[in-house]
């Protein structure tokens, strides 16, 4: 977390004000249509905001899609790509569910080297972590891990010390918990 400080000055006062920059997450239901994505991302690329994650699927509506963004910025950051998002044609709602209840998840694919004599090790920490080995390689294991982002983080920093080959994670995806926690 950080601290952005902005000074105000005139000629009888000076104001002080600070915000603090974390993590927001961003749910909007969108119409899906071809260029809806398109328009979304290039929204946030001319408008410079700051984007850690962005997944969108299918949603309970048929016709409609979910994305969850995940943002680095202030409060007042998020307010105003919130007022963005509702410019675009196709966005139906839009809520900041960071102080929500809710339940995050992220998916790794991790495709780990591996030799005989590191498997069984390699193996007992996917078993710690409850992942599963969904492919198996001479040299190699893939791993599917899910998890939130600090789970998925662990497993990534026990597991560099054999070598990642490659790696694939989808961002987050968040929904709030309980009936009362609806987006639409």
């Amino acid at each position: 977390m950080s601290v952005i400080k902005n000074q105000v000055h005139s000629l009888y006062t000076q104001v002080k004000s600070t915000e603090i920059k974390t993590e927001h997450v961003v749910v909007a239901i969108v119409q899906e249509t071809p260029l809806v994505f398109s328009r979304i991302t290039g929204l946030f690329r001319r408008r410079g905001f700051h984007l850690k994650s962005l997944t969108i699927g299918a949603c309970e509506q048929s016709g409609y899609s979910r994305m969850t963004i995940v943002i680095d910025g202030t409060k007042t950051d998020t307010e105003q790509v919130i007022k963005q998002l509702y410019k675009v044609i196709e966005v139906i709602k839009v809520s900041d569910i960071s102080f929500d209840q809710t339940v995050q998840r992220e998916l790794a694919l991790v495709k780990i080297y591996a030799t005989k004599a590191s498997r069984s090790e390699i193996m007992q920490i996917v078993d710690i972590f409850r992942g599963n080995i969904v492919d198996v390689g001479h040299d190699s294991l893939m791993v599917e891990i899910t998890g939130d982002s600090s789970k998925v983080d662990s497993f990534l920093d026990l597991i560099r010390g054999f070598g990642i080959k490659e790696l694939a994670r989808t961002g987050l995806t968040a929904m709030n918990r309980g009936a009362s926690g609806q987006v639409n």
